[in-house]
C-alpha cells in the first residue's frame, strides 16, 4: 500500500523545500517513478531534521510526488515543531503520523487533526503535550479512528472511559443532544 519509502532522514533539513535540491536516501528498493519522474509513493520520512515549520509542503510534494494528496504515512519525528501544522488537514488519505521527538506543548494543536478521517495511528511521546492531564482521553476523542497512539493500541476500556470523560467535560453537551421533543 505505501510503496517504496521517501527518506529524506538525517539531511539536516531547515527548511521542506530543502528537499528539492536533494536525492532522498537510497532504500532497500529503488523508488519507483512515473513517466515525467515523479515518485510513486505514499510515504514520506523527514525524520531527525531541524525542521520546525512545514510551510511549501504542498508545492514540495507537488513537484516529488505523482500523487501527493495521497501520501499515507508521514514521519516528522525528532524535529523541532512546536505547533502542529494546518497543511497536514490537506492530506486527507493520511493513516500514520510520526511526531515523537517534537517540543509541541498544547494539547489544542491536536484538534487540527480531527478533520483527518483515517488517521489511525499517531506518535507524539518525547513532546511536552505528554504530560498534560488527559493526554491520552483528549487524543482519544479528537481523533474518533486512532488505533495506535505512541506505539500502544487504545483499548476498548479506553475508549469507554474517554466517552464518560468526555460526557463529564460537557454535561450540557451531552444534555442538549439526549432532549427529545
Amino acid at each position: 500500500m505505501f510503496g517504496s519509502p521517501v527518506d529524506f532522514s538525517f539531511r539536516e533539513l531547515n527548511t521542506v523545500s530543502d528537499m528539492l535540491s536533494d536525492e532522498p536516501n537510497p532504500g532497500a528498493r529503488p523508488l519507483k517513478r512515473d513517466s515525467e519522474q515523479k515518485i510513486l509513493s505514499s510515504t514520506l520520512r523527514l525524520n531527525n531534521n531541524f525542521l520546525s515549520d512545514l510551510t511549501g509542503l504542498m508545492d514540495t510534494l507537488s513537484a516529488l510526488y505523482a500523487e501527493p494528496t495521497r501520501l499515507a504515512w508521514l514521519d516528522l519525528s525528532f524535529n523541532e515543531f512546536q505547533h502542529i501544522h494546518p497543511v497536514l488537514t490537506q492530506l486527507k488519505e493520511l493513516r500514520l503520523l510520526y511526531l515523537h521527538g517534537n517540543r509541541v506543548c498544547k494539547l489544542s494543536e491536536v484538534d487540527k487533526l480531527a478533520t483527518l478521517p483515517f488517521l489511525h495511528t499517531i506518535t507524539l511521546h518525547g513532546n511536552p503535550i505528554v504530560t498534560e492531564r488527559d493526554y491520552r482521553a483528549h487524543l482519544i476523542s479528537t481523533l474518533p479512528h486512532v488505533k495506535m497512539i505512541d506505539f500502544s493500541a487504545v483499548t476498548k476500556q479506553e475508549r469507554e472511559l474517554t466517552s464518560v470523560w468526555q460526557r463529564r467535560r460537557n454535561p450540557l453537551k451531552t444534555m442538549s443532544h439526549s432532549k427529545v421533543d
